[in-house]
């Protein structure tokens, strides 16, 4: 079970409860507003970086090396298309744990990454040999 799908409702709503107890229903408005903005904010950065992802082809990424450089243990999907600006090309069947996405450059070098529950755990980066 994905923890953070209960603790961020809850905490949402523990503090509409204390704005409610400490400035009433002036307090809830005021952090309705807040809450709102807040996934607002998300919901924008989530559309820009599919926006960016859009204009590319499904798996390119400019450099393979400089991916797999920036990589971190944890991050999400989302975060690597942002970094690459491409959507990955899905090596896994879908809905299956863990998901496998692949990101080649144009010399092809390419990176494959694992992700289980949207976060990112291992990846490899392949170089072609050359002779």
């Amino acid at each position: 079970m994905n923890w953070r799908n209960v603790w961020v409702p809850l905490v949402g709503a523990v503090m509409v409860v204390a704005s409610y107890r400490a400035y009433g229903w002036m307090g809830v408005a005021g952090m309705a507003s807040l809450l709102v903005m807040w996934v607002l904010l998300h919901f924008t950065r989530l559309m820009t970086v599919l926006k960016r992802a859009a204009d590319r082809p499904i798996g390119h990424v400019d450099s393979a090396v400089m991916l797999n450089a920036r990589l971190r243990v944890g991050v999400t999907l989302m975060h690597v298309v942002a970094m690459t600006r491409s959507l990955g090309a899905l090596q896994s069947p879908e809905s299956v744990q863990p998901e496998l996405y692949c990101w080649t450059d144009a010399g092809g070098s390419h990176v494959t990454c694992e992700f289980r529950q949207g976060r990112l755990t291992t990846w490899t980066l392949v170089r072609p040999q050359t002779g």
